[in-house]
């Protein structure tokens, strides 16, 4: 089983992070660069996920996969969000087909 109080450990670093000197911390960097600074990190990510899939190298996709995770758990934060919405999500969305969980969000006029 994997460990989930590892993504925990992660976001409580990410909170702290938001009070640390820019100069010094990455993640506190990108904070104060704003939404643009760190949805653009996490577009990266994403980008470079798939060419390590494409590319079919196991090792890089997981590494890829990642830094896309660390980012867009940054993005959570930056918003106020957490790990937790994410995995309550999940749960909510366990056992439902994908093609009626899509349904669902057109009709309440969610799209995503």
């Amino acid at each position: 089983m994997i460990d989930i109080e590892v993504l925990h450990r992660v976001a409580e670093t990410l909170a702290a992070r938001k009070k640390a000197d820019p100069d010094s911390s990455y993640v506190s960097s990108l904070y104060q660069k704003g939404t643009d600074a760190i949805c653009k990190k996490v577009a990266e990510e994403a980008a470079e996920t798939i060419m390590a899939a494409k590319d079919k190298d196991m090792l890089h996709l997981v590494w890829e996969v990642t830094d896309l995770w660390f980012h867009s758990m940054v993005l959570l934060a930056h918003y106020g969000l957490s790990v937790d919405d994410v995995l309550a999500e999940f749960r909510r969305r366990e056992g439902v087909s994908g093609i009626d969980e899509k349904k669902s969000r057109t009709a309440t006029g969610t799209n995503a």
